[in-house]
Formats: C-alpha cells, structure tokens, sequence
C-alpha cells in the first residue's frame, strides 16, 4: 500500500466515523434491527437447507421472534406493574423501620446524637409524598402511553421506530448473506483474504457472545426470579430481571442481585430473615453461569477483561448515547479480533525478533 493509499484509508475511516456520530440520534432503529437480523441469520440459513426459499424461511424466522416478544410483553409488563405498585406501598413502612429500629441503633453504635431536626430532614415529608405519589403509577404502561402521545414529535418517532424496526430487520435478515457478499466484492482484491479471515473470526466472537449472552441472560432472570419467589420474596421477579439483565459484565449480575434482593427483603420483612435462602439462590445461579451456561453458550470468545466491558459500555454511552452503548460490547470484540491479528504479526515480524523466536521454537 503506498502512501497515498494510507492517508485515503484513514480519510475514509474518520470521515465514516464522523457521519456516524452525526447521524447516532437515528441510527437506534436500525441497529437493533441489524441485531435481529444477525440473531437471525443462522436460523434461516439453518431452514434453507431443509430445502425452504429464503423468504419462506426468513418469515417463519421473524414470526416466531414476533410471538416470542409479544407473549414476553403480555407476560411480563402486568406482573412488573404490580411489583411495582408493592414496593411502593410498602416504602412508607420501611422509612418508618429506618427511622425506629435503624437509625437509633447506628447513632448508639457510633455515639453519635441524632441531629435530624437541625438539619431539617423531616420522614414524615418523605412518606407523606410517597403517599401522594405514589397511585398515579398503577397502569403504568398506558400512563407511558397517555404521557407520549401529548407530544407529537415524540409519538411519531416511537411509533416510526416501532414501524421501522421489524421493517428493516426484515429486510436484513433476507438479505443478510448477499450483504456481506457484496461488501467483501467491493474490497481491493490483495486484501480481500484477510478481511475474509479477520471478518470470520469477528462472525465467530460476536454469534459466541451475542447469541450466548442473551440466553444466558434470560437463563439466569429466569433462575433468580423462580429461586427468590420460591424463597418468599415478593418482588422476586423485579430483582431476578435486575440481575439478569446487567449479568453480561461478569459478577455483576450476581452484587447487583443480592444487593437488591437484600434490600426488597428489608422492605418486606424489615430483618434479613431471608438472607440465607437468598445467598443459596444466588450462590446456585452463580455455579450454573460459571460451570454451565457461560461455558457452553458464551465460552471465552470475547476476551475482554471485565473492567474493560465496563469500560466499553460507558464509553460508548459517554461518546454516541444509547447507540453507543448498543454497539459498545460487539465494537470492542471486533477490535480485540484486529489486536489480536496486530500482535500476532508484531510477534512474528523483524521488529521483535520473531525469526529468532521461531528458530529457537523450531
């Protein structure tokens, strides 16, 4: 590649980074429709082969995500409402527990004298407008609804995303394939086998982490939600949902979990008489994703240490919003497949000595 060559590559690369930023604020439809369509693209390669066309199989793919995120919506959005609703009317209760059985005992404890009223801190005031508040939330979704349809700008473009997300993931999952045929055709032909190779590994890491991420996230909602409703605890399925959502960064999941699940039982119970029946459900879910469902679905694919994926998530966030935090984690594992390719050709170049290492290898 001659210099010229260089400098035109690095133009187009900042110059297609520069309009992404620009255009971030629209691109949210279409890359969860892409998403979809990447989830969805071993499915109906899988159906074509059972000798199915391509928009046969592509429609019985999509309609079955489409039930599948309906019946979780039905499902799910009522119990949550009401899950909701007890936490909030058991707030009250537990400002109450705090200010009777915690707060005398922590000011005993330090020796310290309660200094509330001088510093104005008034409970009754807290409950009071918790109280008051606190009803407007029952039928939460259609009070969602009611609040976004009073803005017009607003309601076009929910209802425009929503119109336009199984629109293109439509499209995307039907054309997936000739989309990368053409794009890998539209590359200068000396390093069209690289990219081929670098993009197959790059295919290999995010269906890994991707597709195993999101099961293994639903596996564990679903295992801290059925073990915490089996221990008692009223919003178990709040919690588990909790925990099983921000379960992709390692641990985190598990601290988060059986902070809240500590917390609801506080408001619940006011002890922590769940306690032990809360660390075996956590410390279950915990031995499953470590021995079971991230070895088998995710494996060691992505190879980002977790403060690195926090890292990417609140990057992304922090540079490109809620697009970017869609993006973050898929981004970062493409760019460990280039770091990965970089160093081996580091190692293995006269710079480091690699001929050396490989004689003395050999």
């Amino acid at each position: 590649m001659t210099e010229s060559q260089k400098w035109m590559s690095l133009s187009i690369v900042l110059f297609v980074g520069f309009l992404f930023y620009l255009l971030s604020p629209i691109l949210s439809p279409f890359l969860v429709a892409a998403l979809i369509g990447y989830c969805g693209d071993p499915l109906v390669d899988r159906l074509e082969t059972h000798k199915l066309s391509r928009t046969m199989s592509v429609s019985i793919v999509f309609s079955g995500f489409s039930i599948l995120i309906l019946a979780l919506l039905f499902l799910l959005v009522p119990l949550l409402e009401r899950q909701i609703l007890a936490l909030l009317h058991k707030l009250p209760g537990f400002i109450d527990f705090i200010q009777t059985q915690i707060i005398p005992k922590l000011l005993n404890f330090t020796g310290l004298e309660d200094k509330n009223s001088e510093y104005g801190f008034d409970y009754a005031a807290v409950k009071q407008t918790i109280r008051d508040n606190w009803w407007p939330i029952s039928g939460f979704a259609s009070h969602i609804v009611n609040t976004i349809s009073k803005s017009g700008f607003s309601i076009i473009a929910w209802v425009s995303n929503m119109v336009l997300i199984p629109v293109i993931a439509f499209y995307f999952m039907r054309d997936w394939d000739e989309l990368v045929k053409k794009t890998l055709h539209l590359l200068p032909r000396h390093i069209e086998p690289l990219v081929k190779k670098l993009a197959h590994q790059s295919d290999e890491v995010l269906g890994a982490f991707i597709r195993g991420q999101m099961v293994v996230m639903a596996s564990l909602s679903g295992i801290y939600s059925i073990g915490l409703w089996i221990a008692g605890l009223e919003l178990a399925l709040l919690v588990g949902l909790l925990a099983g959502l921000v379960s992709f960064v390692p641990y985190l999941g598990f601290i988060v979990g059986i902070l809240a699940a500590i917390v609801a039982s506080l408001i619940q119970f006011h002890d922590l008489s769940l306690l032990i029946p809360i660390a075996i459900v956590f410390s279950i879910g915990q031995l499953l994703e470590s021995l079971l469902l991230t070895p088998l679905l995710v494996g060691d694919k992505i190879g980002l240490h977790p403060v690195a994926v926090i890292f990417a998530i609140m990057a992304g966030g922090q540079l490109f919003g809620f697009v970017g935090i869609l993006i973050a984690l898929p981004v970062s594992a493409v760019i460990m497949v280039l770091l990965r390719h970089l160093y081996q050709s580091y190692v293995s170049s006269s710079l480091y000595g690699g001929e050396q290492v490989q004689e003395e290898n050999t």
